[in-house]
């Protein structure tokens, strides 16, 4: 029974990230017949990297992606209807961003009603949670903070989309921890393990053509991927493969501290939340001059041991995930200290530091 288990969960990840992989370049043609290209600009306060334009489009790949695999391989119910109507507002949404340029206020009311569509028609809410041995009813304000959670995880892994192969990466480093998370407490057939399965494979495939050099982004759409990740961590409450707020927290540790760090930032500057600027932690790293591909893996490894800390956490094994923790704990006050992720402050160049250490060593 186990071994058919892990073979259907192999085979929805390999059917999806096969079909991902081979719908990207379709959608590359898609985004150049319909301009929805990103320019690059280089005026200041712009996060762009690229040298040269790049075809979006690469999140309605994923969509696509998950869509065929759901069709092979989900089960109808209204809690799937309430996803697939929520997703398709997002992609519609991302899309025509993509293309023409959407008022920040305009794509949060389109958050606001795909996150509506999930708490009022699929009933899929959060009314409790467990939270560093507390536990906490919401009540009345149950469906406000769900739709604020949704809300949130899709503009977190937004924010988080500054480099080739970063939100791709991330995302499906979350999607491998739940799986993992959902492996251990045995739901292989639950509702979350079937998305986060098609998930994965939709984004690896993805990550196939959107790693550095990247030949697509995934665009606006990018908001899809925080869309569903959402969705899968308020499943995994109401089902306990989550049991703790510590878990997803965990899991989405590095992308929940560069968004904090950005509306700091941003605030004691008097600047919208939602602008752009060049101080996010990728852009600390490539200050440092790290290359943007050492810069990109460097972020997975962090992301990595956040991700370790909440497998330890479920494993019921605090000591090993305390010892994670404080490591990660040292690398970002560590950041905040020298670095201008939140006040401004040049980051240090490590190669300098390096070759001037060397001089004092041959003086010697």
């Amino acid at each position: 029974m186990l071994n058919s288990d892990i073979g259907n969960s192999l085979k929805i990840i390999i059917v999806t990230f096969l079909f991902s992989v081979l719908i990207m370049p379709v959608m590359k043609r898609l985004a150049h017949h319909i301009g929805a290209i990103d320019i690059p600009r280089t005026s200041e306060g712009n996060r762009h990297i690229h040298k040269k334009p790049i075809p979006k489009l690469g999140g309605v790949g994923i969509f696509f992606a998950f869509l065929f695999g759901y069709m092979l391989f989900g089960q109808h119910s209204m809690k799937m209807n309430a996803v697939l109507i929520g997703s398709f507002i997002i992609i519609l949404t991302g899309m025509i961003d993509d293309i023409n340029d959407l008022k920040a206020s305009r794509q949060l009311a389109a958050q606001l009603v795909a996150a509506g569509v999930i708490v009022f028609y699929g009933k899929i809410v959060l009314t409790d949670i467990t939270a560093f041995g507390l536990h906490i009813q919401f009540g009345i304000f149950s469906e406000l903070i769900t739709m604020f959670f949704i809300i949130s995880c899709i503009n977190i892994i937004n924010f988080t989309d500054g480099l080739d192969g970063l939100s791709g990466g991330v995302t499906s480093i979350f999607y491998i921890t739940t799986a993992i998370i959902c492996f251990y407490q045995g739901r292989l057939g639950t509702l979350e393990m079937t998305l986060t399965l098609l998930m994965l494979g939709a984004t690896l495939g993805f990550l196939v053509h959107n790693f550095y050099p990247a030949k697509i982004f995934a665009g606006q759409c990018s908001m899809f991927m925080g869309f569903m990740i959402s969705i899968i961590c308020l499943l995994g409450f109401k089902g306990t493969a989550l049991t703790s707020l510590f878990v997803p927290i965990a899991i989405l540790g590095l992308p929940i501290l560069d968004t904090l760090f950005a509306i700091i930032r941003r605030l004691l500057k008097h600047q919208p939340i939602f602008s752009a600027d060049r101080c996010h932690i990728h852009h600390q790293l490539l200050g440092m001059r790290f290359s943007h591909r050492t810069t990109v893996l460097m972020i997975y490894g962090i992301n990595i041991l956040f991700a370790l800390t909440s497998i330890f956490y479920v494993l019921k094994d605090p000591k090993a995930a305390s010892i994670i923790y404080t490591i990660l704990s040292i690398i970002m006050i560590w950041f905040v200290c020298y670095t201008n992720i939140i006040t401004e402050k040049k980051p240090p160049n490590l190669k300098e530091m390096k070759e001037k250490l060397k001089r004092k060593r041959k003086k010697q």
